[in-house]
């Protein structure tokens, strides 16, 4: 049976570099990386620029219930032994809930929320104890937020399944954490913002990838529930819990992104 990692949205941001500290790291040995992402080329330079390891490559739509259904299948065909995995997968666009497409909304969804938990119960058939589970949520999932209503709304499901199935597996020796990084220094916000620049505080917050990884990597082996890089993320899930959101949205005045 094989030792194996699994990541999502692996072609980019924080997915490329969970493999690559992955890759890099004396922690976690695999048999084989199991990389998944739309962009087939993008993943075959990862596993060419890290050709020591043995990568598997998959271009699924994640959105596409055909394609989880051959991940389902590739397990049940596989039987292997999931050590890691990260859903990582996500989509995101700023702008006005009416102003955004039908199809991109119901993408979000579906990519965010119904995928993750998806892929999280049929892989969870293949974990045993001392496996981990990192699920890449966002620190818009503390408060409501105008402008990205959708998608701070979808990792608020991200984060709350997460901390549940925390406590859940936590008997069967699997830990379960969520992580909530505030911007990331990615092509993330430029594909939501359709390529401008973020007008308001957001841009002031900004932190490198390699640094949200590396904390989410050094919290889920210390049996932490949420991963938060960074004290000004920290103090926005504080506010979050002790200020009323209608007070915090009235202040924010629908200037979000």
């Amino acid at each position: 049976m094989k030792n194996i990692a699994i990541v999502t949205g692996a072609s980019s941001g924080l997915g490329r570099e969970f493999v690559r500290q992955i890759c890099r790291s004396k922690v976690y040995i695999f048999d084989e990386i199991w990389i998944i992402a739309r962009r087939k080329e993008r993943l075959k330079a990862i596993a060419k620029k890290y050709k020591e390891h043995t990568f598997r490559i998959f271009t699924y739509d994640l959105a596409l219930k055909e394609d989880l259904e051959d991940y389902k299948e590739l397990l049940e065909e596989e039987n292997p032994n999931v050590k890691l995995l990260v859903n990582n997968a996500g989509l995101g666009k700023i702008g006005q809930f009416d102003a955004i497409s039908l199809e991109e909304t119901m993408n979000m969804v579906d990519v965010n929320m119904s995928a993750l938990t998806y892929l999280t119960y049929v892989t969870l058939k293949y974990m045993k104890k001392s496996s981990e589970i990192i699920q890449v949520a966002s620190s818009a999932a503390f408060l409501p937020q105008p402008q990205f209503a959708v998608y701070a709304a979808t990792k608020s499901y991200v984060l709350s399944v997460s901390r549940a199935l925390h406590h859940e597996l936590k008997p069967r020796g699997i830990q379960v954490m969520a992580v909530c990084p505030g911007p990331v220094e990615t092509e993330f916000f430029k594909v939501a913002a359709n390529n401008q620049v973020p007008k308001s505080f957001k841009k002031f917050f900004f932190e490198p990838a390699h640094r949200v990884v590396g904390r989410a990597f050094m919290d889920v082996r210390a049996g932490k529930e949420v991963s938060i890089q960074g004290f000004s993320m920290k103090a926005l899930q504080v506010i979050g819990k002790m200020i009323p959101h209608r007070w915090i949205l009235s202040g924010m005045n629908g200037k979000s992104s």
